[in-house]
C-alpha cells in the first residue's frame, strides 16, 4: 500500500503511505524467540552394560496364523441366521447340515451356539438373532 493517498482515521487530514525502509525490516521466526528456544538441553544416551528393559511388547500373533502354521490346521467357520435366509426362505438348518456333511464328523472339533444383535435396516430396530460357530480340522 505504499504510495497510497489516504485520510487520517483519526483527524481527517490527508496522508500519503511512505515506501518501506529496508533497514527496518526483521524476519521475524516465532520459534527462535520462544522460551523453549532459549532453554540448554543436556541429553545424553543411557549405557547399560546388559540388555535394557524391553517397554514395547509385540503382540501376540493371531489364532488363525497360529492354527494355519501348526501341526493341526484348526479352522472357524460361522454361519449366522440372517446370512441364510433367502426370498423369504429359511435355509439355516440346510446350510449349516451341509457345511458339516462337507467338514465330516471326524474332523469337527466344536460346535458352539452364538448369539447376536443387529439393526434391521428395514425396520430400524434392533434385532437379536442367533448363529453357529464351528471349530474344525481343515
Amino acid at each position: 500500500m505504499s504510495g497510497t493517498a489516504i485520510n487520517c482515521p483519526s483527524c481527517g487530514s490527508h496522508l500519503v503511505i511512505p515506501e518501506p525502509d529496508v533497514t527496518n525490516i526483521r524476519t521475524h521466526n516465532p520459534i527462535a524467540t520462544s522460551a523453549a528456544a532459549r532453554e540448554e538441553h543436556h541429553f545424553s544416551v543411557p549405557v547399560h552394560d546388559t540388555p535394557s528393559e524391553v517397554l514395547v511388547q509385540k503382540p501376540q500373533v493371531p489364532i488363525d496364523v497360529v492354527a494355519s502354521h501348526g501341526k493341526k490346521h484348526l479352522r472357524i467357520r460361522v454361519i449366522r441366521h440372517t446370512d441364510c435366509i433367502e426370498v423369504g426362505h429359511d435355509r439355516y438348518e440346510e446350510i449349516v447340515s451341509d457345511f458339516l456333511r462337507k467338514v465330516g464328523e471326524p474332523n469337527i472339533v466344536s460346535i458352539n451356539s452364538i448369539n447376536y444383535t443387529h439393526i434391521d435396516m428395514g425396520s430400524r430396530q434392533l434385532m437379536t438373532e442367533f448363529g453357529v460357530m464351528i471349530v474344525y480340522k481343515g
